[in-house]
């Protein structure tokens, strides 16, 4: 089966008043994972980061809604700036290492505590 991607927005911190507008977004703090169902299991890899943003007066300005629409406009935002096929490789490398593992860690079971 194929790995499913998805984009969290866990936060944004915003600017009360910044350039004549309200809650302009400065960082958006996002979670970027894939999933994949192997031989009954599911396998989960997530990376998690922040995104700096500068609005400055005169560019277009998008005003806040808590709606999935403004959630897939900042995921377009960060699209726009973060290197998605680097995310995505980094996903599949740490699926592929779950799922086809090439070390494992050995217990010493003739140790008595």
């Amino acid at each position: 089966m194929a790995i499913s991607y998805k984009w969290n927005i866990n936060q944004m911190d915003a600017h009360i008043k910044a350039e004549g507008e309200d809650n302009v977004i400065f960082i958006v703090h996002w979670t970027y994972s894939g999933s994949e169902e192997f031989e009954g299991n599911k396998y989960i890899s997530e990376i998690i980061g922040t995104q700096n943003f500068e609005y400055k007066a005169g560019d277009p300005f998008i005003p806040y809604e808590n709606t999935e629409a403004f959630e897939n406009i900042v995921i377009g935002w960060l699209e726009g700036v973060l290197d998605v096929v680097e995310l995505k490789a980094q996903v599949d490398d740490e699926i592929q290492g779950q799922t086809s593992p090439k070390d494992e860690i050995l217990t010493f079971t003739w140790q008595n505590d």
